[in-house]
């Protein structure tokens, strides 16, 4: 394979960012799905073990969408004894900074240590630069968390991922992010100060770093139970109204 012909996982990103629609005060649009697939008789046991986790605050948003045999996400169908969990992925959050105006650049996913409900540092960290493949998928399979330990006793490690802006869009910044959580995506980990350090990581000049809980995490949740869970991340964009709240879910 010829170098050009690789696709590094930041030309992705940059290219999903900005198909987002999604438009927090009026809940509509379009957001970023990270598909996962799981065989029918876990399927129940699965969807508790989702709902921990968006409980625990350790999901980006509690909104979801089931895809039953036989029915479509996309390209993909679902194969019969499969059902199809899309859920949303952290990288929605830069693309409705970036349709606020805010040049937000993603730099890198890791795992961050939590102590009681606070986060201390990142202690694992891989570039979006650097790789061809998602670096929380990369992560999920080295086993470095512990989101059942988070759920249980609020301390543990678990995915989330960095990007940076512009310190002078701070304000503009503070505002999108008030209005994602007021519309259920609670999943901002932490806002550094400008030309400041955050969660151990250095950011650059002039800009500010903000970290955002991985959307995957409940699906290492589940692998955590020794279930088996494919995820496919940044699968596709899905309407938000084609979605429900995870506690609304009829099955």
């Amino acid at each position: 394979m010829m170098m050009s012909d690789i696709m590094f996982i930041t030309s992705r990103i940059e290219n999903m960012m900005y198909e987002v629609t999604f438009d927090p005060a009026k809940r509509k649009g379009s957001i970023i799905v990270n598909t996962s697939i799981v065989d029918e008789p876990d399927f129940k046991r699965v969807i508790g073990l989702i709902k921990q986790a968006v409980h625990s605050g350790l999901s980006v948003s509690p909104h979801i969408k089931i895809i039953y045999p036989g029915e479509k996400i996309g390209n993909l169908r679902m194969e019969k004894g499969k059902i199809g969990i899309a859920t949303a992925c952290s990288i929605t959050i830069d693309g409705v900074l970036l349709k606020a105006g805010i040049p937000v650049k993603p730099k890198f996913g890791g795992v961050v240590e939590i102590h009681e409900g606070s986060p201390l540092r990142f202690t694992d960290i891989l570039t979006y630069e650097s790789t061809t493949i998602d670096p929380l998928d990369v992560l999920m399979s080295q086993e470095l968390t512990s989101v059942t330990e988070m759920v249980n006793t609020g301390s543990g490690k678990i995915l989330a991922n960095m990007r940076e802006a512009p310190m002078a869009a701070r304000d503009t910044i503070e505002q999108v992010l008030d209005s994602l959580v007021e519309a259920g995506f609670s999943c901002i980990l932490e806002v550094g100060e400008p030309n400041n350090d955050i969660l151990g990581v250095q950011v650059g000049r002039d800009k500010i770093g903000i970290v955002v809980i991985g959307g995957t995490n409940p699906m290492v949740l589940v692998q955590e139970h020794g279930i088996e869970i494919n995820t496919q991340e940044m699968s596709i964009l899905l309407d938000i109204e084609e979605m429900v709240h995870i506690d609304e879910l009829k099955l």
